[in-house]
């Protein structure tokens, strides 16, 4: 697994747009597997769960993103990349995990 976590100030809706649309025109073979939203009195979290086939690892990796906002304070994002990794007993070879990441990391400001 690969993770990558960060605070962001800006306005939530547009950074949930410009994740969505910048993972899936990112790959080709780029899907959104599932999306939960909830909101809570001011507080609002969203979580998005995308898939993309990973060429060096002749696998399918996906990548889990969070959002969180507690009322017009800053964004914390927390994304971690999966399954991109091979080997039984230990992990190897992670690119097509950290590539994922690369690519979240290439839409945040």
């Amino acid at each position: 697994m690969a993770k990558f976590e960060r605070t962001i100030n800006g306005d939530f809706t547009e950074l949930l747009h410009t994740i969505e649309h910048g993972i899936m025109e990112g790959s080709i073979s780029a899907s959104m597997e599932e999306y939960s939203d909830f909101q809570s009195g001011d507080a609002r979290c969203s979580v998005r769960i995308f898939e993309r086939y990973s060429w060096s690892g002749n696998n399918r990796v996906s990548l889990s993103v969070t959002l969180f906002q507690n009322a017009n304070g800053p964004i914390f994002l927390s994304a971690t990349a999966s399954g991109g990794s091979q080997g039984v007993f230990f992990k190897m070879n992670t690119f097509g995990e950290e590539a994922f990441l690369d690519k979240l990391r290439e839409l945040i400001p």
